[in-house]
């Protein structure tokens, strides 16, 4: 049975926002992060397109990348993703083409790392 809690209402972002692209590379697998931001600058949604579409590593990332967007609009701060996602360790994973994050041990720790270089 669940306690009777707060209950959090979802802050969804205008239909015409702000946003931020940013082309990566981890491993050799290229793809374009997208971060929708509030009217404040904060982020409140991320997409990321992977170059391989249709592949398992794009499905997962676009999981991901729901499931990431609407713990923000419930109110997840981006330092708490960051705690949550940053060293997560899976392929593929290797050097990425961003001198300020030279390695990324996962697509997931290089989000959390860019992340947290432009909002922490």
């Amino acid at each position: 049975m669940r306690s009777m809690t707060q209950e959090r209402i979802r802050q969804s972002l205008e239909p015409t926002r702000e946003s931020l692209t940013h082309k990566f590379c981890v491993s050799n697998h290229e793809g374009y992060l997208t971060i929708g931001l509030y009217p404040d600058g904060t982020p409140g949604e991320i997409f990321i397109k992977m170059a391989k579409e249709g592949s398992t590593i794009s499905g997962m990332v676009q999981a991901f990348c729901r499931a990431f967007s609407i713990a923000l609009q419930y109110g997840l701060t981006v330092e708490d993703a960051v705690s949550r996602f940053k060293g997560m360790r899976f392929e593929p994973m290797g050097p990425t083409n961003n001198p300020q994050i030279p390695h990324a041990s996962s697509v997931v720790d290089y989000v959390a790392r860019f992340l947290e270089s432009e909002f922490c």
